[in-house]
Protein backbone atom coordinates (compact mmCIF):
# COMPACT_ATOMS: atom_id res chain seq x y z
CA UNK A 1 0.00 0.00 0.00
CA UNK A 2 1.58 3.89 -0.74
CA UNK A 3 1.12 6.71 0.92
CA UNK A 4 -1.63 9.35 0.25
CA UNK A 5 -2.12 10.87 -3.68
CA UNK A 6 -0.71 14.32 -3.90
CA UNK A 7 -1.21 16.87 -6.60
CA UNK A 8 2.01 15.92 -7.73
CA UNK A 9 1.21 12.16 -8.37
CA UNK A 10 -1.71 13.32 -10.44
CA UNK A 11 0.43 15.24 -12.54
CA UNK A 12 3.56 12.95 -13.20
CA UNK A 13 0.67 9.95 -13.67
CA UNK A 14 -1.05 12.41 -16.57
CA UNK A 15 2.05 12.67 -17.41
CA UNK A 16 3.36 9.46 -17.58
CA UNK A 17 -0.13 8.79 -20.12
CA UNK A 18 -0.18 12.12 -22.41
CA UNK A 19 3.79 13.06 -22.26
CA UNK A 20 2.04 16.57 -22.55
CA UNK A 21 4.38 18.97 -20.92
CA UNK A 22 4.73 18.96 -16.35
CA UNK A 23 4.38 22.52 -16.72
CA UNK A 24 0.92 22.34 -18.86
CA UNK A 25 -0.32 18.90 -16.86
CA UNK A 26 0.20 21.02 -13.63
CA UNK A 27 -1.68 23.96 -14.48
CA UNK A 28 -4.35 22.16 -15.77
CA UNK A 29 -4.81 20.02 -12.50
CA UNK A 30 -4.71 23.23 -10.63
CA UNK A 31 -6.88 25.33 -13.09
CA UNK A 32 -9.38 22.37 -12.44
CA UNK A 33 -9.27 22.05 -8.84
CA UNK A 34 -9.48 26.26 -8.68
CA UNK A 35 -12.88 25.54 -10.44
CA UNK A 36 -13.83 23.00 -8.39
CA UNK A 37 -13.07 25.17 -5.19
CA UNK A 38 -14.54 28.49 -6.37
CA UNK A 39 -17.98 26.42 -7.35
CA UNK A 40 -18.09 25.06 -3.75
CA UNK A 41 -17.52 28.06 -2.18
CA UNK A 42 -19.87 29.65 -4.25
CA UNK A 43 -22.82 26.64 -2.42
CA UNK A 44 -22.46 24.98 -5.70
CA UNK A 45 -22.57 21.30 -5.74
CA UNK A 46 -20.13 19.42 -7.83
CA UNK A 47 -21.05 16.50 -9.94
CA UNK A 48 -18.43 14.41 -11.48
CA UNK A 49 -19.73 11.55 -13.72
CA UNK A 50 -18.88 8.06 -12.84
CA UNK A 51 -16.96 9.71 -9.23
CA UNK A 52 -18.61 11.29 -7.09
CA UNK A 53 -20.76 14.38 -5.90
CA UNK A 54 -19.49 17.17 -3.79
CA UNK A 55 -22.38 18.55 -1.66
CA UNK A 56 -22.18 21.84 0.20
CA UNK A 57 -24.32 21.49 3.68
CA UNK A 58 -24.89 23.68 6.31
CA UNK A 59 -23.82 22.69 9.96
CA UNK A 60 -26.16 23.52 12.43
CA UNK A 61 -25.16 25.42 15.29
CA UNK A 62 -24.49 23.79 18.80
CA UNK A 63 -23.61 23.99 21.95
CA UNK A 64 -19.76 21.61 22.52
CA UNK A 65 -16.82 21.13 25.26
CA UNK A 66 -13.85 22.42 25.75
CA UNK A 67 -12.47 19.27 26.93
CA UNK A 68 -9.72 21.11 28.86
CA UNK A 69 -12.64 23.49 30.67
CA UNK A 70 -15.92 20.94 30.83
CA UNK A 71 -17.68 23.18 32.94
CA UNK A 72 -17.44 26.05 30.22
CA UNK A 73 -19.61 25.48 27.04
CA UNK A 74 -18.96 26.85 24.11
CA UNK A 75 -20.84 27.70 20.70
CA UNK A 76 -20.27 25.98 17.70
CA UNK A 77 -21.80 28.48 15.07
CA UNK A 78 -23.52 27.32 11.71
CA UNK A 79 -21.28 26.66 9.05
CA UNK A 80 -20.75 25.56 5.35
CA UNK A 81 -19.51 21.45 5.25
CA UNK A 82 -18.53 19.55 1.84
CA UNK A 83 -19.92 15.71 1.78
CA UNK A 84 -18.30 13.97 -0.61
CA UNK A 85 -20.62 10.75 -2.22
CA UNK A 86 -18.95 8.93 -4.12
CA UNK A 87 -20.64 7.78 -7.86
CA UNK A 88 -21.46 4.11 -8.94
CA UNK A 89 -18.85 3.19 -10.39
CA UNK A 90 -16.25 3.99 -7.63
CA UNK A 91 -18.28 2.45 -4.90
CA UNK A 92 -18.26 -0.64 -6.91
CA UNK A 93 -14.10 -0.15 -7.26
CA UNK A 94 -14.15 0.16 -3.90
CA UNK A 95 -16.17 -2.71 -2.86
CA UNK A 96 -13.09 -4.66 -4.51
CA UNK A 97 -10.48 -3.20 -1.46
CA UNK A 98 -8.48 -5.73 1.02
CA UNK A 99 -9.97 -4.30 3.79
CA UNK A 100 -7.70 -6.32 6.07
CA UNK A 101 -4.87 -5.23 4.24
CA UNK A 102 -5.67 -1.69 4.37
CA UNK A 103 -6.63 -1.68 7.90
CA UNK A 104 -3.18 -3.21 8.93
CA UNK A 105 -1.23 -0.34 6.36
CA UNK A 106 -3.15 2.44 8.43
CA UNK A 107 -1.48 0.90 11.69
Amino acid sequence: MQGNLTKRDIVLKIYDKTKFAQKEVRETVQLTLDVIAEALAQGRNVELRNFGVFEVQIRKSRVGRNPHKPETDVIIPTRAVIKFKAGKELKADLKKINLDALAASKK
